[in-house]
Order: structure tokens, then sequence, then C-alpha cells
């Protein structure tokens, strides 16, 4: 692997950090004694920003390079961090923390998903973005496992995770500016702009994976976030001791499929693999209604292992069918992530009406419409030989 992979590798373990959104939830909810709606705003929060600054984010990188524009995303977090050392005693200091931190991934994601093709070798594109969810698993792990490390072997308070974030940006950050990276230059005759990005959402089959993103990024961030209330409503799970049960087993599987994914890759056509993979996660998330706790624990692995690589999967097609629009479409499918603010308090609302299991239904409804793209792909595969 080239070694200029790693600094972007790296970018994407910062990604993952974002999406300590989801597992904070219950925490937060357990410390500061709110409702499930509004603790699912700390996703709204962790993730609105996608909608807000992805297109603005890929027009400066249009401008800018994309290694400028990562360095941007890293400083951006980096402030989001830094506000929790003046005090986390109000639920309100949370959202503009997620806020920042949303902000910061954003940015990360516009730049770092095209970078990797920069990067790569050719026809590696897709396996390497796997390996690049991979890390980013890893960042995404942090947010379920560094609570149940504090409470259990530190002492500590799960409020721990954001001077841990701030270091491991800092040593990313310093990774990126040291290393020179020849980036593709775009074949597009005219820059990205908002007209030209907007504009691609005509062609029926980028609105069909843009939405794809949406749907699937708004699912994931539901089991993430959901998972913990679930133990512990049906199953009386203590959610901070035993976080690595709860989302963390779900994060655990995502890193592990991941890898698999850009191993499996090598062989593997990528619009084959993501039919299989969400058949999988539409079982997984089915067997979280049967009730019974060894089939709930199987069936979060199954959803683990299954949604780890519907992100680059669907992103890598995309880009891979139409090379010369990827300024427009990595701003598209990124802000297309602000799926993980909207569908989050969605379910939560749908809890509390009812019951935790009953919000699982969102996800589920979303995971179908990811397999209706998955099956338009493969037709589309097997229709050009």
């Amino acid at each position: 692997m080239n070694k200029k992979v790693l600094p972007i590798l790296l970018a994407f373990l910062c990604m993952g950090f974002g999406d300590a959104a989801g597992p904070i939830v219950g925490l937060a909810k357990n410390t500061y004694n709110v409702s499930n709606f509004i603790a699912q705003l700390l996703p709204f929060m962790g993730f609105i920003m996608f909608g807000l600054l992805s297109i603005p984010m890929g027009i400066f990188q249009d401008k800018h390079g994309k290694k400028r524009t990562l360095i941007v995303g890293y400083i951006v977090a980096l402030i989001g961090v830094a506000i929790p050392i003046f005090g986390l005693d109000s639920f309100i200091i949370l959202l503009p923390t997620f806020l920042l931190l949303g902000a910061g991934a954003t940015i990360l994601q516009v730049a770092g998903n095209p970078i990797m093709r920069d990067v790569s070798g050719k026809g590696n594109y897709s396996r390497n973005l796997s390996i690049g969810q991979f890390v980013k698993a890893i960042g995404s792990l942090a947010g379920p496992l560094l609570p149940a490390i504090a409470a259990r072997w530190m002492g500590a308070d799960w409020r721990v995770i954001f001077p841990v974030f701030s270091i491991g940006i800092l040593i990313s950050l310093v990774s990126l500016v040291g290393t020179h990276i020849e980036e593709c230059p775009e074949t597009e005759e005219e820059p990205t702009t908002f007209k030209s990005s907007l504009g691609m959402l005509s062609n029926n089959y980028v609105l069909m994976m843009v939405l794809g993103i949406f749907i699937y990024v708004g699912a994931e961030v539901c089991m993430s976030s959901g998972i913990p209330l679930y133990l512990k409503d049906n199953f009386g799970i203590d959610i901070q001791k035993m976080g690595v049960l709860g989302t963390g087993l779900f994060f655990t599987t995502l890193m592990i499929g991941r890898f698999l994914g850009g191993v499996i890759l090598n062989w593997l056509k990528p619009e084959k693999f993501l039919l299989i993979t969400s058949i999988l996660s539409i079982l997984g998330i089915l067997g979280l209604f049967i009730g019974n706790a060894i089939i709930s624990v199987v069936s979060v692995v199954i959803i683990g292992f299954s949604f780890a690589n519907v992100f680059p999967l669907i992103f890598s097609i995309t880009v891979d069918r139409l090379p010369e629009k990827t300024n427009e479409l990595s701003g598209l499918m990124i802000t297309a992530i602000v799926g993980g603010a909207l569908l989050p308090p969605i379910m939560g609302f749908l809890q509390d009406l009812t019951n935790v299991t009953i919000g699982f239904l969102v996800p589920l409804a979303a995971i179908c419409y990811v397999c209706w793209v998955a099956i338009k792909n493969y037709r589309i595969m097997t229709s050009e030989g």
C-alpha cells in the first residue's frame, strides 16, 4: 500500500470521532435526565452540518485543493472538542460541542473520500475506501469504548472522550501537514458551483445513489444510538458499564466488517457485494423484534457486519461511474450524511410514543430502500456485462 495512504487513513480515524454523537445518546439521557427525543438531538447536531457544509466545502475544495480542505476540517473539529474544557455541567453545552465536531467530520469526509482516490493505485479505490471506513470504525468505536473503560478501570466520567479526541486530531493534523500529496487534476471544464452540484440531482441515477447515502447514514446512527437503549429497556444492561456489549459490539463488528470488505472486494464486484450486504442488514434488524437476548446479540453482530461497507460501496460505485464529476458527487453524497441528523429524532419520537423496540421500524424501512438501490445497481452491472 502507498505510504501516502497513511495520513488519509488517519483522517478517516478522526471522521469516526463524529460518530460518538450516537453512542453518547444513552449516556447523556441518564446523566442529564432528558427524554428520548431530546437526547436524540445530539446526533441531530452532530450530523446537521453535513447538510449545510458539504456542497460549500466541495466548492472550496475545487478552488483550494483536497489537502487544504482536510486541514480546515481538523481545525474546526479541534475547536469543538475544546469546548468541554470549560465544563459540561449542562446538556446544552454538548450541543455546540457536537455541532463543531460534526462540522469538522463533514469537511474531513468531503475531502477524505475523493483524496483516497488520488493516493490509491489503479483499481484499488473501492478496496482502499473500505479500509478507510474500517479505520473510521476504530474512531467510531471510541464513542462507546472509552466511556466503558473510564467507568470500569479508571473511575472517570464518560466525558473523558473529549481530551482523547483532541490528542488524536492533533496527531493526525501533523501527519497530514508533513506529507506531500499530488492531487489528480479534475477533467471538468467548469469549476464546481452550487448550481453544478445540485444540477447533478437531475440525473436519476445520481439522485438514487445520493438518497441511498442519506437513508443509510440515518439508519446507521439510529442503530448506534438505539442499541444501548434497546438492551437496557429489554434486558436491563447498564449502558455505561457494559457499553462494549451495546454500541461497542455494533461498532466493533462494523470495524471488522470494513476490514474484511477491503479483502472481499479484491475478488467480488462492488455491485454484487452491496446487494448481499443489504439483504443481510434487513435480516439482522428483523432479529431485534424477536425479543430474545441471545438472538438480539447475534442480530447486532449481523447488523454490524452487514452495515459495514454500505457507505463506501455506494460512494465508490457512483464516483467510478462518473469520475469526471468527483467534486460535485463528493459534495452531494457528503451532504446526504445529514440523514444521520434527521432519522434519529424520528426514531426517538416513535419510541416515546410506543417503545424502544418499535423505533427500529425506522432503520428497517431505510435499509429496505438501500436494498432496492443495490438491486438496481446489480441489474445495471449485469446488463453491461
